[in-house]
C-alpha cells in the first residue's frame, strides 16, 4: 500500500491522526511549525480532557501527545507546509520543494484574532484566554471580563455567568451585534455587567490579570475594570493559507468535510478546529484525528485494490 500519509499542523488533531495512521501500518510525517500541541499547548490548565482528573498543563499534554504519536512510529518535523493540492496525485510544498503523498490530512486549527493592546500577548495562558468553554471553570466566584459584541461573545457570557461572580461584557459600540435572543439572555442575567461604547487599551497584571484598562468612545475618560481573567472575542481566523479556492469552504473560511472528515478534493482530508464544526474543543481534535486517519487508510487501501 501507498502508505505515505502527511500530516499538517502538530495539535491534538494531528499528533493522534499520526498515532493512528501508524498503528493502523501506515507511515505518517507530522510537520508542524511551532511546539507540538498547537494553540492547546499554550493553555496553562486543560480542565475537561477525560482521563485528568485534576487537569494537565497544555504543554505537558501536547509533548505526551507527541510522545505517544512517536512511540508509534509518526515522524515529526519542525517545518511549514507551505501548500497543499493535486494535481496527478496529492502533493505539498516545504520550503519550496513538492514531496508528493498517498493522502495528506490538514490540521492546522485556527488563530484568535488579537486586538493587539499591550499586555494581551504578555498575559496569554495567565489570564488572558480565548477559549471560555476551555478556561471559564477556573474563575469560579471571580470577576472576569469578555471583550466582543456579537454572537460568540454573548454565548461565552453567558457560559462564564455559570462560573463567574461576574462578568464585565465590554463592547467598543452602543448596542450588540449578537442575535436578539442573545441580547435579551444577557439582559436577564444578574451576574452580568455590560460596558458599551468602551474600548481595551491595555490588559494589566504582573504574571496574571488584574484587569483591563478602558476608555470611553464618546467622553474619553479612562478607568480600569478589575478582573482575574480575559476573554477575548472579536473573531477567530482559519489557518488555511496553504489552501487554494479549490477546497470548499464556510462563510468564515473553515474547511467544509463528509462525516469522514473528507474535503472536496480526493484525497486530502481535514481534521480538528479547521473543520467546519460547531465544537472546537481538544477532546473533538483528538476524535477528528482519529477519524481522519482511519478514512485515509481507508482511502488507500481502497487505490490499492
Amino acid at each position: 500500500m501507498n502508505g505515505d500519509v502527511i500530516i499538517v499542523g502538530g495539535g491534538p488533531a494531528g499528533l493522534t491522526a499520526g498515532l493512528y495512521a501508524c498503528r493502523s501500518g501506515l507511515s505518517a510525517t507530522i510537520y508542524e511549525k511551532g511546539y507540538p500541541g498547537g494553540l492547546a499547548a499554550t493553555t496553562d490548565l486543560i480542565d475537561n480532557y477525560p482521563g485528568f482528573t485534576e487537569g494537565v498543563n497544555g504543554m505537558e499534554l501536547g509533548d505526551m501527545m507527541k510522545k505517544h504519536a512517536e512511540r508509534f512510529g509518526a515522524k515529526i518535523v519542525a517545518s511549514e507546509i507551505e501548500k497543499v493540492w493535486r494535481d496527478d496525485g496529492v502533493k505539498v510544498s516545504v520550503k519550496g520543494e513538492t514531496v508528493p503523498a498517498g493522502a495528506v490530512i490538514v490540521a492546522t486549527g485556527w488563530s484568535p484574532k488579537k486586538l493587539g493592546v499591550p499586555g494581551e500577548a504578555e498575559l496569554a495562558g495567565k489570564g488572558v484566554s480565548y477559549c471560555a468553554t476551555c478556561d471559564g471553570p477556573l474563575y469560579r466566584d471571580k470577576t472576569v471580563a469578555v471583550i466582543g459584541g456579537g454572537d460568540s461573545a454573548l454565548q461565552e457570557a453567558i457560559f462564564l455567568a455559570r462560573f463567574a461572580k461576574e462578568v464585565k461584557l465590554i463592547h467598543r459600540r452602543d448596542e450588540f451585534r449578537a442575535a436578539p435572543f442573545l441580547q435579551k439572555t444577557v439582559e436577564d442575567n444578574d451576574r452580568i455587567t455590560p460596558l458599551l461604547s468602551k474600548t481595551v487599551v491595555a490588559v494589566r497584571g504582573e504574571g496574571g490579570v488584574d484587569g483591563v484598562e478602558l476608555e470611553d468612545k464618546k467622553t474619553g475618560e479612562k478607568e480600569f475594570a478589575e478582573a482575574a481573567g480575559v476573554f477575548f472575542y472579536v473573531g477567530i481566523i482559519p489557518n488555511v493559507g496553504m489552501l487554494g479556492p479549490e477546497f470548499d469552504r464556510d462563510d468564515m473560511g473553515f474547511i467544509i468535510t463528509d462525516d469522514r472528515c473528507r474535503t472536496s478534493i480526493e484525497g486530502i482530508f481535514a481534521a480538528g478546529d479547521v473543520r467546519s464544526k460547531t465544537l472546537r474543543q481538544v477532546v473533538t481534535a483528538a476524535g477528528d484525528g482519529a477519524l481522519a486517519a482511519m478514512s485515509a487508510y481507508s482511502y488507500l487501501e481502497a487505490l490499492e485494490r
